[in-house]
C-alpha cells in the first residue's frame, strides 16, 4: 500500500506524528495486503468452481451452495476498503500489542489475527470498557474515516497503563463531535460509535422477547440492525444456515435506507420487509374507513376464527360412496371417510393435506379388496394402487369433502356471510356481525391482511399436490427404465465375477434415480420460519399484526424497538406493556431503555 491511509487535516496535524500512527500504518498495510490476496484467492476458487462439472442431485446443490458462499464472500471484500477497521484496544495482558477491533474477523496467510469480529467476546471490551469498568483495558483509540481514509482518530485512557503510550488525548476531537450529528442515508459509520448500554442490548440473551423503548435519537435502529448482525455470527444455527432472521420495517424508505449495514459487515441472506410485504398479492389495500371495524379486525380474537372456518371444510362425510373398478364395486361409508380425514396431519396446511386424505381412501379400499382374496400379490396391489389413485371418482368426492380452497376466497365469505361468520367467531355481537358485513367481499383493506396471511398459511399451496404426483410419476418412470436397464445388463454380463449382479440390490437401483428436489409448498421466503425476527418502530403493529410476526417466529425470540410516545394508541401501549400477543407466548420479555445521548 503506497498512499499513506492517514489523511488528517492540517488542524490536526499535531496527530500525524509517526510516534502516533506507525504501528498502525504498518498495521493497515497488513491488512491491506491481506484484503488482496483473499479476493485473488476467492476469485480463483469461483472460477474453478465454475468450470467445474455441474453433476446431478445432491452434487449440483452442494456446487451451487458453494458458489453462493464464495461469491457472498468476494462481494464483501470488494465492498470493504481499510475502512473496516473500526478502532484499537491495549490490553493489561499483552500492553505492547493493541487488539484491532473490525467489522469482520481476518487472519493473515500465516494465521496470525488482523482483526477481531465486533461481535466476538474479545471484542466486547472496545464497546463497553469505561474508566470506572476498564475491563482490562489500559487504552483504546476509535477511527473516522472518509472514502478509505482516517481523517480523525480519538484516544481515551481507562486505566493507568505501566508502559509509555503515544496517545492523542484532545476532548475537541471530530470523533466526539460525529457522536451528535444526525443520520445520513447509510448507517456504516454507526458500528464504531456504539455506546456501552447499545453495546448491552445487542448483546442480551437470545432466549424469549425482548423489547428495547426508546424516543428520537436514541438509536434504536442502530441497535436492531447491530443486533442482528451479532446474532447472525453468534449463533451456529444461523451461520450453518438452519435458521434465518428477519428485519420488519415501518416501510420500504426505511428498508433502503438499512439496506447497507448486514452486508457490509459480510453479512449475506437476510430478509427484510414491511408488515404489508407478507401478505404476496398484487393488490393495493385501502385503510378502513370505518374505525369500529378496524378494530374489531386488530385483535388476534378475530385472526383465530380462520381456523374454524377451514375446519368446516375438513369434517368427514356421513353418506356412502361406491367406487366402480375392473376387479370389484369398492364401497365408503362413514367410518372410512372418518378413517381417511384422520390420516390428515394437523400441522400440515389444508390444500397440502388433500394428498393424505386421498392415499390413506386408497389404502382402505385396497384393504377391503384384500380380505375378499386370499392370496396377496404386492404387484397387483401396487397396479390397483396407481388405477385408485387416478379414479375419476375418488376425485370428484374428494372436491366436494376436502376441496381446494383459495384464501381470498375463505376470508371474502367471512365478510360477505354473516351466518358463517357468527359461527366461526361466536363472540361476536349481531350489531358487530353486521357492521363486519359488506358487499364487496374482496375490497381489501389494510386491516384484511392478517386474516388473509393467516388463511393463506393455514390453507397452503393448492398447487402442491398436483406438483408432487407429477414429481412421483417422473421418479417411478425413470425407476421402470432403470430396471430394464439393470435386467439387460444382467444377463449380458459374462465375466466370471458377475460384477452387474450388484445391481439388483434395490439400495444401489434407488442411487442411480435422480433425486430431483420436492416442490416446495412453501416457496415464499417470507412465510418462515424465522429462528429470529427484529421490528422496528413495533408500537405501530396491531396485536393481529403481531400475530403475523409470531407464527413465524416458533422460537418467540423477536426484538421489538418501539416509541410509546409516538404510538398511534399510547394508551394501548402503556396499558399492555408488551400487549396479548406476548403474554401468550408465555415466555419472560427481557426489557431495556434507551437513554439519548
Amino acid at each position: 500500500m503506497s498512499a499513506s491511509p492517514f489523511a488528517l487535516p492540517e488542524d490536526l496535524a499535531g496527530k500525524a506524528t509517526p510516534a502516533l500512527i506507525n504501528t498502525d500504518q504498518r498495521h493497515f498495510t497488513a491488512i491491506a495486503a491481506n484484503i488482496e490476496r483473499a479476493r485473488a484467492l476467492a476469485e480463483e476458487q469461483l472460477t474453478s468452481l465454475r468450470l467445474a462439472p455441474g453433476g446431478t442431485g445432491q452434487e449440483a446443490m452442494d456446487r451451487d451452495l458453494e458458489i453462493h458462499r464464495t461469491v457472498a464472500r468476494l462481494r464483501a471484500l470488494r465492498r470493504n476498503r481499510l475502512d473496516l477497521c473500526l478502532g484499537r484496544m491495549v490490553t493489561a495482558i499483552n500492553p505492547d500489542v493493541p487488539i484491532y477491533v473490525g467489522r469482520f474477523g481476518m487472519h493473515d496467510a500465516r494465521g496470525s489475527q488482523l482483526l477481531v469480529d465486533w461481535r466476538a467476546p474479545d471484542a466486547r471490551p472496545f464497546f463497553a470498557a469505561t474508566a470506572a469498568q476498564p475491563m482490562g483495558l489500559f487504552s483504546r483509540r476509535r477511527y473516522r474515516w472518509s472514502e478509505g481514509t482516517v481523517i480523525d482518530y480519538w484516544d481515551e485512557v481507562l486505566a493507568p497503563s505501566p508502559t509509555t503510550q503515544a496517545l492523542a488525548l484532545d476532548d475537541d476531537s471530530a470523533f466526539v463531535a460525529s457522536l451528535g450529528v444526525s443520520r445520513t442515508n447509510r448507517m456504516r459509520d454507526a458500528l464504531a460509535t456504539l455506546q456501552a448500554d447499545q453495546d448491552l442490548i445487542i448483546r442480551a440473551s437470545s432466549r424469549g422477547p425482548l423489547v428495547v423503548d426508546g424516543g428520537p435519537g436514541t438509536g434504536k435502529t442502530v441497535v436492531a440492525l447491530h443486533r442482528a448482525a451479532y446474532l447472525l455470527h453468534a449463533e451456529n444455527r444461523l451461520r450453518q444456515g438452519s435458521g434465518r432472521l428477519l428485519i420488519v420495517g415501518p416501510h420500504h424508505p426505511f428498508l433502503s435506507y438499512i439496506s447497507d449495514v448486514l452486508p457490509s459487515f459480510g453479512e449475506e441472506g437476510v430478509q427484510s420487509c414491511t408488515i404489508r410485504d407478507l401478505v404476496p398479492w398484487d393488490c393495493t389495500p385501502q385503510q378502513e374507513e370505518d374505525q369500529a371495524v378496524a378494530r374489531l379486525k386488530a385483535t388476534v380474537a378475530m385472526v383465530n376464527a380462520i381456523e374454524p372456518a377451514v375446519l368446516l371444510y375438513e369434517e368427514p362425510p356421513t353418506y356412502e360412496f361406491e367406487v366402480e373398478t375392473p376387479w370389484s364395486d369398492l364401497r365408503i361409508g362413514a367410518a372410512e371417510w372418518a378413517e381417511a380425514f384422520g390420516a390428515a396431519d394437523p400441522a400440515t396446511p389444508h390444500n397440502e393435506a388433500r394428498d393424505a386424505v386421498r392415499d390413506a381412501l386408497v389404502e382402505i379400499l385396497l384393504d377391503q379388496h384384500d380380505h375378499e382374496e386370499t392370496d396377496r400379490d404386492e404387484r397387483l396391489r401396487d397396479e390397483r394402487r396407481r388405477y385408485l389413485r387416478n379414479h375419476s371418482g375418488i376425485e370428484e368426492e374428494l372436491g366436494k369433502s376436502w376441496p381446494r380452497i383459495n384464501p381470498i376466497d375463505l376470508v371474502g365469505d367471512l365478510w360477505e356471510v354473516p351466518a358463517y361468520l357468527q359461527m366461526c367467531a361466536p363472540w361476536l355481537t349481531p350489531v358487530e356481525v353486521r357492521r363486519l358485513k359488506r358487499s364487496r367481499p374482496h375490497g381489501w383493506t389494510v386491516s384484511d391482511l392478517p386474516l388473509l396471511d393467516a388463511a393463506r398459511l393455514r390453507l397452503g399451496d393448492p398447487g402442491a399436490g398436483r406438483r408432487r404426483r407429477q414429481q412421483d410419476a417422473a421418479q417411478e418412470a425413470e425407476r421402470e427404465e432403470m430396471s430394464r436397464v439393470v435386467d439387460h445388463l444382467i444377463a449380458s454380463d459374462d465375466s466370471n465375477m458377475k460384477i452387474m449382479s450388484m445391481l439388483r440390490g434395490q439400495d444401489l437401483r434407488d442411487a442411480l434415480v435422480t433425486k430431483a428436489d420436492r416442490p416446495n409448498s412453501n416457496s415464499d421466503l417470507l412465510a418462515g420460519p424465522f429462528a429470529h425476527i427484529v421490528v422496528d418502530e413495533a408500537q405501530e403493529l396491531t396485536d393481529a399484526e403481531w400475530q403475523m410476526l409470531v407464527v413465524r417466529c416458533p422460537s418467540h425470540r423477536l426484538v421489538r424497538l418501539l416509541d410509546v410516545l409516538e404510538a398511534v394508541s399510547p394508551e394501548r401501549v402503556l396499558g399492555h406493556p408488551y400487549d396479548v400477543v406476548f403474554q401468550a407466548m408465555q415466555a419472560a420479555v427481557h426489557s431495556s431503555l434507551l437513554a439519548t445521548t
